[in-house]
């Protein structure tokens, strides 16, 4: 008898588990006013995205809802694909303040960097940005974020990052403006600074084995750097050319911090794969980057809170007048490059601005003379850059579903990308505005 109940037992919560399998929806249907895949210059309206396992199955207009779908009715909104950012610091952020940002570095132990990376990538993915390219970090705090995110255990965009920016010593990307070995050790190629081709090549492959999916070099002096001047080229061609082709070999692609036309002029000629800031190419150098195929990720956004528009920075004043230099020269650069066919590629340089408002970029982008739909498109020339492509970027059947909407049309108003409103990475909703809305009584 016992026996009996035991198999009837059994077989009830079998059925009983068969029964809620069968009721789970097989697929999402997201259905909008319209859509905007990231190729086209105009959107369709009466949208449909249908979505089954993680990918997008069908797309269009009006299309018929599989039976059993779960729908998802954003009513008057854009669905757009994710976005990606190909500049991004995910590991820190500035304040206002950069005397109490110093301080507060200086003190802050890996765990709470950690935590802090998580929170901002988490911030990041919730403004609708579903991959990140990160160009420098400490303590390998963006493999372990990245590591993180992809097993479940953080919520964020898929990240590529770069471990350690290689860079000249006294350079952007070494640590300069403060007395010998006050922090310790003079630092060397396991952090990225090296001299020598040979040097570079060893620190290309330190970099990789400690997980880099791309590698970022300082071509060029920076802003928030305290020792060199700004537009000064840093790294000899020989150099240039032996980390380019070093990460080349090792399947991974190349990013060069360049704000100096000459520096820049130096990693298009070694082959280098984008060139960040370019605030002060020259028509030489735009023209190079437009016959060798070299992305500008323009990070205009960077001179915005640098230099002083979107914020109030309390610099020490050789960084302060530098901010503005580079904010004066960008544009007219953006511009020249944008004349000349350059790829643009979408970025932010988030973490010298706030995370989570890197859509302000798109704003930029049109002021700065991009159509809506251009401005949009760069997203797009972003997973080119990244290589990821054939997996996202564009809304299309057989893609990631990496999906997001914002209000309205925002071929109208390019600034909805500011006020996303859902976000699906992979299939899985993240964001759902309209599900959390308090019904009008």
């Amino acid at each position: 008898m016992n026996t009996r109940r035991f198999l009837s037992a059994v077989c009830a919560a079998a059925c009983a588990a068969a029964l809620v399998h069968a009721q789970q929806p097989t697929s999402i249907a997201i259905r909008a006013a319209r859509l905007f895949d990231g190729k086209a210059d105009a959107s369709i309206a009466d949208a449909v995205v249908v979505v089954q396992s993680g990918r997008i199955t069908a797309i269009g207009s009006r299309l018929a809802i599989p039976n059993g779908a779960q729908v998802i009715d954003l009513g008057d909104a854009t669905i757009l694909p994710g976005f990606i950012d190909a500049h991004v610091h995910v590991t820190d952020e500035s304040s206002n303040d950069w005397n109490a940002d110093t301080v507060a570095g200086l003190r802050r132990t890996i765990p709470e960097q950690t935590l802090r990376a998580a929170e901002f990538a988490r911030r990041t993915l919730l403004a609708g940005f579903t991959t990140v390219r990160d160009v420098g970090s400490n303590d390998y705090v963006d493999v372990g974020l990245r590591n993180a995110i992809a097993s479940g255990l953080a919520v964020g965009p898929r990240m590529q990052v770069s471990v350690h920016a290689l860079g000249a010593r006294g350079g952007h990307c070494d640590a300069t403006g403060f007395p010998y070995e006050r922090f310790g050790a003079e630092p060397g190629v396991s952090s990225g600074i090296a001299s020598g081709p040979d040097q570079f090549r060893d620190a290309v492959r330190f970099q990789v084995k400690y997980g880099a999916d791309v590698i970022k070099v300082c071509a060029t002096g920076g802003v928030l750097s305290l020792g060199d001047d700004v537009g000064a080229s840093q790294v000899t061609q020989a150099e240039m050319d032996a980390i380019v082709d070093e990460a080349h070999r090792l399947g991974r692609r190349t990013a060069a911090h360049a704000h100096g036309a000459e520096g820049a002029k130096v990693a298009i000629r070694a082959g280098i794969d984008s060139i960040e800031h370019g605030s002060f190419l020259d028509d030489e150098a735009v023209r190079m980057m437009k016959e060798r195929g070299t992305y500008l990720v323009p990070t205009l956004m960077a001179g915005e809170y640098a230099g002083g528009r979107r914020a109030t920075r309390n610099y020490p004043p050789e960084i302060a007048a530098k901010a503005i230099q580079a904010l004066d020269g960008r544009s007219s650069a953006f511009r020249r490059a944008v004349a000349a066919g350059v790829k643009i590629a979408f970025g932010t340089d988030s973490g010298v601005s706030p995370h989570g408002r890197n859509a302000e970029e798109f704003t930029l982008l049109v002021e700065h003379g991009l159509t809506p739909a251009a401005a949009l498109r760069t997203s797009a020339t972003a997973a080119a850059l990244l290589g990821v492509d054939r997996a996202t970027g564009t809304l299309e059947a057989g893609k990631d579903a990496d999906i997001v909407a914002v209000p309205g049309d925002v071929l109208r108003n390019i600034g909805a990308t500011e006020r996303v409103q859902f976000v699906m990475k992979g299939g899985k909703i993240y964001r759902n505005d309209a599900a959390n809305a308090v019904p009008k009584s």
